[in-house]
């Protein structure tokens, strides 16, 4: 009787194991069992140095978003974003996407100005306001040369 009751023991121990190892992997990985709770919207920079999948997207400091996809637009040779924004995050067509860093040298992430004089952006819209990041060591060499006017 004994021996049952242990090994029912390490059974319920060893399922219990797997269902945290399998909620931490959906949590972790961002991903989505009983449907999505997000839209996706694009966006066209003319650069995108240090942006990448999964970053993070910033309404007001609020995360509402992640960066879905990088690609390039061959036509235009204007980079595409592709974003996917939690439903019920309101963006209109005269918002403004912008690519900032966290800190000196910390991570890019995407800021949205959300707009709210135009017409609602429907899922599968395109911001088309963009401002590409601002390259630090660009701007160092330039202070550093002499490059930078006085006004």
């Amino acid at each position: 009787m004994k021996k049952y009751t242990m090994e029912t023991t390490v059974g319920i121990f060893l399922v219990f194991g797997l269902l945290c190892v399998g909620y931490m992997t959906v949590q972790l990985g961002h991903v989505s069992l009983f449907g999505d709770n997000t839209y996706a919207l694009t966006a066209r920079f003319s650069t995108v140095t240090g942006l990448r999948a999964g970053s993070l997207i910033y309404i007001s400091g609020i995360e509402v978003g992640r960066v879905e996809k990088l690609a390039m637009d061959q036509e235009s040779q204007k980079a595409i974003v592709a974003m996917r924004i939690r439903n019920g995050v309101k963006i209109y067509d005269d918002a403004i996407a912008s690519i900032k860093t966290e800190g000196l040298i910390g991570d890019m992430h995407l800021s949205i100005d959300p707009g709210g004089a135009g017409t609602l952006l429907a899922p599968g819209g395109t911001i088309t306001e963009t401002q590409p990041p601002v390259d630090i060591a660009d701007l160092i060499s330039k202070y550093a040369f002499g490059d930078v006017k006085k006004q």
